[in-house]
């Protein structure tokens, strides 16, 4: 790890830091997004041992300062939900690029990150991908299991959806994560449907 990636990632832990929802896992709790960050980074890394610089920071500032632009402050309806998704990237985007400028990092790294942390050409850029399998496993690992008894009569096509921005890489890792016998059944049924 080169000394200025290494200075990205403790100015991109320590905005996250400042998250003042938390994260409980395994009888500790984190800034939600700290903890979120570490795991898409790991994650990423599993997928692509040898990840590019620019996915390498995206992957650590995918969703910094997220509880800055909170849902609730959108319409609670479909179009609200998709501005508020839209200007949320941007304005990761915006806080990545202002931390990456000051580190160092030249324009191409810097632009070639903005693409990743706003899923740009999901499907075609490679990285893209990988951020996107990313951040389906992080939630299947840590959050799906809390998440689908919530949903019930919606979470076998959330999980389709999800499946679907995941490509073959992805849903070998998806398959080896330990489930419950239900939180299996769900992916499972997805999967299935899918396969139709």
């Amino acid at each position: 790890m080169t000394e200025k990636l290494q200075l990205a990632f403790e100015h991109f832990d320590a905005y996250n830091k400042r998250d003042p929802q938390t994260f409980a896992w395994q009888g500790k709790s984190y800034p939600q997004e700290y903890f979120l960050a570490m795991k898409l980074w790991e994650w990423v890394n599993k997928l692509d041992p040898q990840a590019s610089e620019p996915l390498q920071l995206a992957s650590r500032c995918q969703h910094i300062g997220r509880w800055e632009s909170p849902r609730n402050n959108y319409p609670m309806d479909r179009a609200g939900y998709l501005l508020w998704r839209k200007e949320l990237a941007e304005h990761h985007a915006a806080v990545a690029r202002a931390i990456v400028e000051k580190v160092g990092f030249n324009e191409g790294i810097i632009v070639d990150m903005e693409q990743i942390v706003m899923k740009k050409k999901i499907k075609v850029n490679p990285d893209v991908q990988t951020m996107e399998n990313a951040l389906c496993l992080v939630f299947l690992e840590f959050q799906y299991e809390d998440f689908f008894p919530k949903h019930p009569d919606k979470i076998v096509t959330i999980l389709q959806k999800s499946l679907l921005k995941m490509d073959a890489h992805g849903h070998s890792f998806a398959l080896q994560l330990p489930y419950s016998e239900a939180g299996l059944a769900h992916i499972q049924a997805a999967l299935d449907q899918l396969a139709k």
